[in-house]
C-alpha cells in the first residue's frame, strides 16, 4: 500500500472517529437517584426517586438513550401525593419507583415511606396526568417493581423482611414476589420468596434491594442491588427458568460495582448500582445506574445521579460494559447529540428571567404545595415569593424554590429586590441539604439596619452592612469549589464582593449530614414563625457548571 493511499486511509479513519457521538454521565446530573427505564415503542422514559420533595417522581423521555428531556412528574397534585409532618424529613417521601409500560398502558410503582407504603399508577401519555395511588399493603417492604410475562400475566417483586421476621445478621433482608392483577391493580395469590439473603449467605450479604425481572432468551433474569446505597454498592444477577424460581447466582457476581477501586482515583465514579437495563434500537443493550461523583474520598454534596454504561452478554449472562473497571464519563452511542435541547449533564448555563406564566419544569420545592405562595404575574419578569412562617428547618411547607445542585464546581446565583420590616423577615439563597444542615446567604436588618448575612442553620457566621438603593437588587450568588463554598453579594451587577470564603464544604455533604438526598439551591423567603404580609421578588436564578472534567470530553 502506497503512502498516499496510508493517509488517506488515515484520514478517514480519523474523520470517522471524529464524528463518533458520545453520551456523557451523569446523564441527569445532580440529585437525580434511583433510575428506572422501559421503553414503549421508540420512545424511552425514566423515572427518579424524590423524596420529600415536590412535585414527585420526575419523569425523562429520550428517542435515544442520549438525549434526555425532563417531561413532568408523576405525583403532581396535591391529592396524590401528601408529604407533612415529622414523617416526611427530607431523606423519607418517595424511594425507588420503577416504571413499566405494557399494551398501552404505563405503570409506576413505589413506595411512601412518609404514609401509606408502597402504591402504583397508570396513565396512558407519561407526560400525565397519572392516576392517584393505588395502595397495596399486602407489599410488605421497598423498592416494588412490575414485571409483565409473555403469557400477560404480570408480578410484583420487591424487597422485605426475612422469613418470620428472623434476622440472621445486620442486612439482611429478603426478595419477595406476587402475582399482579393489572387490571384491577392488586395483588393475588399468594407471597413467594425468591431470595433470602443475596448471592452468598455464607458472606452475610447487606440490603438485597431495588429488583428488575426480565425475559430474555428463554430465561427469566433476576437484577438486584446489594451492599447498600454506599461506597460498597454493587449490581447483582440471578437467574431461572421459572417466573416463581429457584434463582441462581452468576458466578462472577457482581456485575456493577467501583467498590473494589482506589477511592483516590482522579475524577472517580462511586456507589454505584440501583440498575436497569433496556435495549437499544440498533440492538444494543444499555445499563442505567445511581452512581456519585466525589470530590474527596466518600465526600460528595450533588447526591447519587443517574449514569448510563453499555452491557455485554457472557455465557447469556448481562454484565456492564465499562471498557475497563472505572465507569466513564463518556461512552459512544449510535445517537445524534441535540446541542439546542435544555441540557442535563456537563458544563451548561441554566438562566431563567421569569419572563413566562409558569415555572420552569426543573423547579422543585420542599413538601407538598397545597397553597399559592409563589406567581409569577403580581410582578411580571419576576418571581415573588410570600413571606410565610413555615421554614426550611420544620417538616411543612416553605417558601422554597429549589433546583438540584448539579456540579463539583460552579454556582449559583439571583438577583432579589426585597425590604425586610423586622428581623424575622428574611430572603435570600440557600444550599441546603437537610433540615439540620444548610447554609444561607440573606437579606435581612439588624437594629432596624439593613444587613446581608450567612447563616449556617440558626447561626449567624458572617454579616455585613448594607447600603443599598431603593428598589435596586441585591446580588447573591453561592460558588462551589470541589469541598469549599464561598459566598458574594453585590449591589452592582457583577461587582462582587465577598462575605465569607473558604467554607468547609464537607458540612453539606452526604456522608456527614446523611440522608439520601443531595444538594438543593433555592430562593427562599421566611418570617421565621411570624405572620407576614411582606413579599420577596427574584428578577432571574442562574446556574453555571464549570467541572474540570467536562473540559476534557469529546464535544
Amino acid at each position: 500500500m502506497t503512502k498516499k493511499l496510508l493517509s488517506l486511509v488515515a484520514a478517514l479513519a480519523f474523520s470517522i472517529i471524529s464524528m463518533a457521538q458520545y453520551v456523557t454521565n451523569p446523564i441527569l446530573a445532580g440529585y437525580y437517584p434511583d433510575p428506572s427505564i422501559c421503553q414503549a415503542g421508540d420512545d424511552y422514559y425514566i423515572v427518579n426517586s424524590s423524596f420529600a420533595h415536590y412535585p414527585g417522581l420526575p419523569l425523562f423521555h429520550s428517542k435515544d438513550l442520549a438525549n434526555w428531556e425532563l417531561i413532568g412528574y408523576a405525583l403532581d397534585r396535591p391529592e396524590q401525593l401528601n408529604l407533612e409532618g415529622r414523617g416526611a424529613g427530607v431523606s423519607r417521601g418517595l424511594f425507588a419507583p420503577a416504571i413499566e409500560y405494557h399494551k398501552g398502558t404505563f405503570y409506576i410503582v413505589c413506595t411512601n415511606t412518609s404514609g401509606g407504603g408502597n402504591f402504583v399508577i397508570t396513565t396512558k401519555d407519561p407526560k400525565g396526568p397519572w392516576s392517584n395511588p393505588v395502595y397495596l399493603p399486602e407489599v410488605n417492604g421497598i423498592d416494588p417493581s412490575l414485571f409483565f410475562d409473555e403469557d400477560d400475566k404480570a408480578y410484583i417483586v420487591y424487597n422485605s423482611i426475612p422469613p418470620n421476621d428472623v434476622t440472621f445478621w445486620n442486612g439482611h433482608r429478603t426478595i419477595r414476589m406476587y402475582e399482579f392483577d393489572a387490571a384491577n391493580l392488586k395483588v393475588k395469590g399468594e407471597q413467594i420468596l425468591l431470595i433470602n439473603g443475596g448471592t452468598d449467605i455464607e458472606k452475610k450479604p447487606v440490603w438485597i434491594e431495588g429488583p428488575h425481572i426480565y425475559k430474555i432468551n428463554g430465561w427469566y433474569y433476576l437484577m438486584c442491588a446489594e451492599g447498600g446505597t454506599g461506597y460498597n454498592h454493587t449490581e447483582v444477577v440471578f437467574r431461572s427458568k421459572n417466573v416463581y424460581g429457584p434463582f441462581k447466582p452468576y458466578e462472577k457476581n457482581p456485575i456493577l460495582t467501583q467498590k473494589h477501586l482506589d477511592p483516590s482515583r482522579p475524577n472517580p465514579i462511586t456507589t454505584t448500582g440501583h440498575a436497569d437495563l433496556v435495549k437499544g434500537k440498533d440492538g444494543k443493550w444499555w445499563g442505567v445506574f445511581l452512581g456519585c461523583r466525589p470530590y474527596e474520598g466518600d465526600y460528595y454534596n450533588v447526591g447519587r445521579e443517574t449514569f448510563i454504561a453499555p452491557v455485554k452478554w457472557v455465557d447469556e449472562w448481562p454484565v456492564f460494559d465499562l471498557g475497563g473497571d472505572v465507569v466513564k464519563y463518556q461512552y459512544p452511542i449510535n445517537a445524534t447529540i441535540n446541542k439546542n435541547a435544555e441540557p442535563f449533564n456537563g458544563n451548561y448555563t441554566f438562566k431563567d428571567d421569569f419572563n413566562g406564566d409558569k415555572l420552569n419544569l426543573r423547579y422543585r420545592f420542599l413538601r407538598t404545595v397545597k397553597e399559592p405562595w409563589y406567581n409569577l404575574t403580581e410582578n411580571k419578569g419576576a418571581l415573588t415569593l410570600n413571606l410565610r412562617k413555615e421554614t426550611v428547618s420544620g417538616f411543612s411547607n416553605p417558601s422554597f424554590v429549589g433546583f438540584q445542585k448539579p456540579h463539583l464546581k460552579g454556582y449559583a446565583a439571583t438577583a432579589l429586590q426585597f425590604s425586610p420590616k423586622a428581623a424575622n423577615e428574611k430572603a435570600g439563597l440557600i444550599a441546603m441539604q437537610n433540615d439540620k444542615r444548610f447554609l444561607f446567604l440573606t437579606q435581612a436588618v439588624v437594629n432596624n439596619k439593613p444587613v446581608v448575612q450567612l447563616y449556617r442553620d440558626s447561626v449567624v457566621i458572617a454579616s455585613k452592612p448594607l447600603s443599598l438603593k431603593k428598589d435596586k437588587p441585591l446580588y447573591l450568588k453561592i460558588e462551589a469549589n470541589h469541598d469549599k463554598y464561598a459566598f458574594y453579594y453585590a449591589t452592582k451587577e457583577n461587582k462582587w464582593e465577598l462575605l465569607l470564603g473558604d467554607v468547609d464544604a464537607k458540612y453539606l455533604s452526604t456522608k456527614d449530614a446523611g440522608g439520601f438526598v443531595g444538594v438543593m439551591y433555592a430562593m427562599y423567603a421566611t418570617s421565621e414563625g411570624e405572620a407576614s404580609n411582606n413579599k420577596a421578588l427574584f428578577n432571574w436564578f442562574e446556574i453555571k457548571n464549570n467541572d474540570d472534567v467536562y473540559k476534557k470530553l469529546q464535544p
